[in-house]
């Protein structure tokens, strides 16, 4: 069994445009997802459903995600 959670910036047009995605996957099958642009994770199946629900009432950790485009994507665009 394994238990992934990865992030990606996507960068369009420079800074300008910026997405923030998070994707949380077990065994190979990705069951919740978060995107910058919605501002809350979306469940992919009945467990990410439950586990999405979960996680956007978590309130600091979704303030956390949701400026991760500033202080993470953009702060780090030079690098990347």
């Amino acid at each position: 069994f394994q238990g992934l959670r990865t992030s990606e910036c996507h960068f369009i047009n420079g800074t300008e445009k910026v997405k923030f995605v998070v994707r949380y996957i077990y065994n190979r099958e990705q069951y919740a997802m978060f995107d910058s642009n919605v501002g809350r994770f979306v469940g992919d199946t009945p467990f990410g459903e439950k586990a999405a629900q979960y996680i956007n009432s978590q309130t600091d950790f979704m303030e956390q995600e949701r400026t991760a485009v500033d202080w993470l994507c953009r702060h780090n665009y030079e690098v990347s």
